[in-house]
């Protein structure tokens, strides 16, 4: 009976704190190597998009739970976009698009992330595609926004030869 109550207990403290449930997380893929990321895009010929979030941060998990995590699960959008998390100012080990072993704090520094949610669309170089998506923006237009940056990155890539 303690059992019963103590898993009840932890699940209604869970979803009192959404942050914390994984509203979204697990449908958003958090990296650790890009190198890999990157031969996986070139080979279906579409731009990365990597989103940097923190960890309790509600807007990062709106925008991953609304509308990125069901984006990587809508088969439309596989032929158009690989989507990526990176957590900023984790030390998480990750491989960087040179090969050489970083973290996801150290990445994220270097793509001097200020803000997050930060959506960024690049290339298998890691180079933009798009000017990046700081912040939340306008709920009722932050699909348009992505997907513009998206569109753009996937012309950008189609149209090399």
């Amino acid at each position: 009976m303690k059992t019963k109550l103590l898993i009840a207990g932890i699940l209604a403290w869970a979803f009192a704190h959404p942050a914390l449930a994984g509203s979204g997380h697990a449908d958003v893929p958090m990296t650790d190597n890009l190198k890999a990321e990157a031969k996986d895009a070139q080979k279906r010929k579409v731009p990365i998009l990597l989103v940097f979030t923190t960890p309790f941060c509600p807007y990062c998990e709106r925008v991953k739970a609304e509308y990125l995590g069901p984006m990587v699960n809508d088969p439309n959008y596989r032929d158009k976009v690989l989507i990526r998390q990176i957590e900023a100012g984790s030390d998480w080990s990750l491989v960087g698009f040179d090969g050489r072993k970083t973290t996801h704090g150290a990445y994220a520094a270097s793509q001097k992330i200020a803000m997050v949610p930060t959506i960024k669309v690049v290339d298998a170089q890691g180079n933009e595609l798009s000017k990046p998506i700081v912040g939340f923006l306008t709920p009722d237009f932050y699909l348009g926004y992505i997907e513009d940056a998206m569109n753009e990155g996937l012309e950008k890539i189609r149209a090399k030869k």
